[in-house]
């Protein structure tokens, strides 16, 4: 993408998904709640639009994934305060695909929030006349470790999977509120609960999870609470210190003074 942007601390990116939620909570006079409703705080909230389109036809940046999986899952206009989205991820269409819509365009809002600042025009200023403007954004997948693009991926994970939503739904699940761990290879002594991979033994059809797998099916039912994929729910249980691939170091190094 090209464009400089300034070091901001996930502290700092998960301190204002929160006041986002809070602006719309108080305005709607309710109390957030999961799932969140992200096309109703993108639309009646921050009164931006969001349509679908080919996205790489609207571009003209020829496919080059796997298969038919789009490169380019959405874009922003920051003048025009609208969302694109690739059509494949239309849940009407494609319900399979809810998760990845949500977080897509809830990735949209982490640059409205975090980066419009970076683009020349005044975003009060809409482009309503201009309606072949370049978007402000283009979200490719093949770009998700430039800096713009982890940075609004964060927001997404903190506006979709709220801290203490997150911390609420663990303790409702596991009342000994105890972090989760993938079970070693190899017994250790630790602190947490171990989740033991899926094994299928019977013969002509052994098949154990990777260690993907089994955390995504560890995290599927907090998935579907939060309607997120299980990926970006494995993902935030992580961040949040409650699931663990492997035990920490630090929790090693402890045991072991």
């Amino acid at each position: 993408m090209g464009l400089k942007v300034a070091y901001m601390s996930d502290e700092a990116i998960e301190k204002d998904a929160q006041a986002l939620l809070a602006d719309f909570a108080r305005e709607r006079g309710t109390p957030i709640e999961a799932p969140i409703p992200i096309d109703d705080i993108i639309e009646k909230h921050l009164k931006i639009g969001i349509e679908f389109d080919d996205t790489h036809r609207l571009f003209g940046v020829p496919r080059s994934g796997i298969g038919f999986d789009p490169d380019i899952l959405g874009a922003i206009f920051f003048d025009q305060k609208r969302i694109v989205i690739d059509e494949s991820l239309d849940p009407d269409a494609n319900p399979a695909k809810e998760g990845r819509y949500r977080y897509t365009t809830a990735h949209e809002v982490g640059h409205w929030r975090l980066h419009r600042g970076l683009f020349g025009k005044d975003p009060a200023q809409t482009s309503l006349l201009e309606p072949n403007a370049a978007p402000s954004v283009v979200c490719r997948t093949s770009q998700a470790k430039e800096r713009i693009e982890f940075q609004a991926d964060l927001y997404a994970s903190c506006v979709l999977m709220p801290r203490k939503l997150v911390f609420a739904a663990w303790d409702e699940a596991f009342p000994d509120r105890k972090q989760r761990v993938l079970q070693p290879a190899t017994s250790i002594d630790h602190p947490f609960v171990e989740i033991a991979r899926f094994e299928c033994r019977i013969p002509g059809a052994e098949f154990t999870e990777t260690d993907d797998q089994a955390l995504d099916s560890f995290a599927k039912p907090f998935a579907e609470k939060f309607l997120v994929s299980p990926i970006a729910m494995r993902i935030r249980l992580g961040r949040l210190g409650l699931l663990h691939r492997t035990v920490p170091l630090q929790c090693l190094l402890t045991d072991g003074a």
